[in-house]
C-alpha cells in the first residue's frame, strides 16, 4: 500500500495533466452551461427587474456547483480520453511499455487522480452542493418556477404516525390554523379512536397544537365511549408541522445528507410513504462520485492505445460511453422511484454495468 502512494516522475506528470485538464474542461463546460441557461432565462430576469449582482450572487454562483456536480463523471471521462489520447499520439506511452512498464502500473496515477476527484465529488454531493442549492432553489422558486411551491390547503390527508391518520378540510397557512380536523387511530384494520375538532391551530414546538370544540370517540371490544367538549380547547402533541402543508417539489435538492436522513426517519415514523424519492437522492449522492473513478479507469483503457483515428476515434468512443451512461442513469432512476427493485440497487446499476465494461477494456487494453 505504501508503494502505491509513492509517486515517481511519470506519476506526477500524469496526475498533473489530469488535474489541469479536468479543471480546464470544468471551467469550459461551466461557461457553456451559463451561456445557454442565461439565453433561456434572461427574459424572466428582465421581467422581474432583477439586478446583475443579484442574478450572479444568488443564482449563477450556485448554479455552477449544481451543474458541475451532475456532470462530474463525464468531465472525468473526457479529461482522461483527451490528454491520454494526446500522450499516445505523441508516442509518450509506447516507450513506457517498451521499458517494461505494465498497463496495470500505468493505471496507478489515473486511479490516484480519479480517487482525488471522487472524494471532492462525495464531499460536494453530501454537504456543499445541497447548501448551495438552498440559495439556488429559493431563487428559482421565487422568480423562475414559483409553481414548484405548492400549498396543500384543502382536503389534506396525512399520516402522523404509523397507525394514526389525520385529515384537515381547510388549512390556512397565514396563521397555521385548520378547520374540520379529524384524527383516527388504528389497531390492525380496526379503528380504536376518532378525534374530531372544529378547528386546530399551531401553538409551539415541539408540534403542540391547540384543538377547539372537539369530541373523542373510543372503541374497545363491543363498547363505545364518547367525550364532547363544546366551547373548550386543549393543547395536544401531534406529529405534524406547518411545513407539512407546504410541498416543494425540489425540496430534496436543498437538504444535506444529514437533513435527508432526519427527514426520512421522521416520515417513516409517521408512515407517510413519501420517502422513496428522498432515499433515491441519498443513494445517488454516493453512487455518482464512484462513477467518476470508474470512468477514469475506462477512459485510460480506451485512450492509451495508439490507433489510426487518433483522438477523434477516442473521443467518439467517449461520446458513445457518455450516452450509455446517461441512458442507464435515467433508467436506474425510473427503477429506483418505483417498486421494481430496491432503491440502492437500482441507483448502482450504472456503476455495476460500467465496472463490467471497464474489466473488459482492461483485459483487452494495450500492454
Amino acid at each position: 500500500m505504501k508503494d502505491f502512494f509513492t509517486l515517481r516522475i511519470i506519476d506526477k506528470y500524469i496526475i498533473g495533466k489530469y488535474v489541469r485538464t479536468f479543471v480546464f474542461i470544468m471551467l469550459l463546460f461551466s461557461l457553456i452551461a451559463v451561456v445557454f441557461d442565461l439565453s433561456e432565462r434572461i427574459e424572466k430576469f428582465i421581467s422581474k427587474g432583477l439586478g446583475v449582482w443579484e442574478i450572479c450572487s444568488k443564482y449563477y454562483f450556485n448554479f455552477i456547483p449544481w451543474i458541475n456536480s451532475l456532470l462530474f463523471p463525464l468531465y472525468a471521462l473526457i479529461t482522461v480520453i483527451f490528454f491520454t489520447s494526446r500522450m499516445a499520439g505523441q508516442m509518450e506511452i509506447i516507450p513506457l511499455f517498451s521499458a517494461g512498464v505494465s498497463f496495470q502500473r500505468l493505471l496507478k496515477p489515473f486511479l490516484i487522480a480519479g480517487s482525488l476527484f471522487t472524494i471532492v465529488h462525495l464531499i460536494g454531493n453530501h454537504f456543499l452542493v445541497p447548501q448551495s442549492n438552498k440559495i439556488l432553489r429559493d431563487f428559482d422558486n421565487k422568480y423562475i418556477k414559483p409553481g414548484n411551491i405548492k400549498s396543500r390547503d384543502r382536503n389534506v390527508h396525512l399520516f402522523v404516525a404509523p397507525n394514526v391518520s389525520a385529515y384537515v378540510r381547510y388549512y390556512q397557512s397565514a396563521d397555521s390554523s385548520g378547520l374540520d380536523f379529524q384524527m383516527e387511530k388504528f389497531e390492525g384494520e380496526k379503528i380504536v379512536q376518532i378525534l374530531k375538532a372544529n378547528s386546530i391551530k399551531w401553538k409551539s414546538e415541539p408540534s403542540i397544537w391547540t384543538i377547539k370544540d372537539y369530541e373523542i370517540r373510543s372503541f374497545a371490544d363491543s363498547s363505545e365511549s364518547l367525550v364532547i367538549k363544546r366551547g373548550e380547547s386543549m393543547d395536544s402533541l401531534i406529529n405534524l408541522n406547518p411545513s407539512d402543508f407546504v410541498y416543494v417539489s425540489n425540496q430534496k435538492d436543498m437538504m444535506t445528507t444529514a437533513e435527508l436522513n432526519r427527514f426520512i426517519k421522521r416520515e417513516r415514523e409517521k408512515g407517510s410513504g413519501i420517502t422513496k424519492a428522498y432515499e433515491v437522492e441519498k443513494h445517488r449522492r454516493t453512487a455518482d462520485p464512484f462513477t467518476t473513478l470508474i470512468l477514469s479507469f475506462i477512459g485510460a483503457s480506451i485512450a492509451s492505445r495508439k490507433v489510426r483515428g487518433g483522438m477523434g476515434l477516442h473521443l467518439a468512443a467517449g461520446v458513445i460511453i457518455g450516452v450509455i451512461f446517461i441512458f442507464l442513469s435515467k433508467m436506474s432512476l425510473t427503477f429506483a422511484t418505483t417498486d421494481t427493485m430496491p432503491s440502492i440497487l437500482a441507483i448502482w446499476i450504472p456503476n455495476i454495468v460500467f465496472l463490467g465494461i471497464g474489466a473488459y477494456l482492461f483485459k483487452n487494453a494495450q500492454q
